[in-house]
Formats: structure tokens, sequence, C-alpha cells
């Protein structure tokens, strides 16, 4: 099984959009991610973050946490997200769930 990384950009079948992998590596290691589509067409704001790449574009949906098993689906590694980039995705992630 490969190992994905935080931050890389996956095609997977029968998903629409891209996905970018969100959950850290030791989780992604079993197989399964957690991980946000990455639309093209939405609107701007704190949990709809943009992202560019030379081969990838569109708002980073951060509310749409979706768990995946990549065991049972076909997938292809397009893309990886920088980690300056990376780091603002987690924060909006991170703040979801903090208290109060």
């Amino acid at each position: 099984m490969t190992n994905f990384h935080q931050g890389d950009i996956l095609r997977i079948e029968k998903i629409k959009h891209p996905v970018l992998v969100v959950s850290k590596d030791f989780f992604n290691a079993s197989g399964q991610i957690i991980g946000c589509p990455i639309i093209k067409e939405s609107i701007p704001g704190p949990l709809h973050i943009w992202m560019s790449t030379e081969d990838n574009e569109g708002y980073i949906q951060c509310e749409k946490l979706a768990l995946l098993d990549l065991v049972y689906r076909g997938y292809k590694k397009i893309d990886t997200l920088p980690i300056a980039e990376m780091v603002n995705v987690v924060d909006a992630i991170q703040g979801i769930f903090e208290y109060i």
C-alpha cells in the first residue's frame, strides 16, 4: 500500500473533484485518508481556501471533511500543496473544532 502524505492532492475514482489529503502520515499508513475536495466554482470564505499550483487550482472546502478508504478505490497522486498553504488549511479545520 502506498503511503499518502498530508498535502498530497489525489484524483480518486468516483469522486468528481481532486481531494487534498489533510490527515497526518501516521493515519494515512492504514490506507485511509481524511480529505477535503478542491472545487473551482465556489465562494471565498474562512473555510474555502484558495489554492493554486502549476497543475491545479480551486477552493479547498475545509468543512467537507471525508474519510476515504483508498484500499478499495482507484486513485492517483496529481500534485502536492506547499507546506505554507497546508498550514492555513489545518488552521481552518482546527477552528471548526475549537472550544468557544
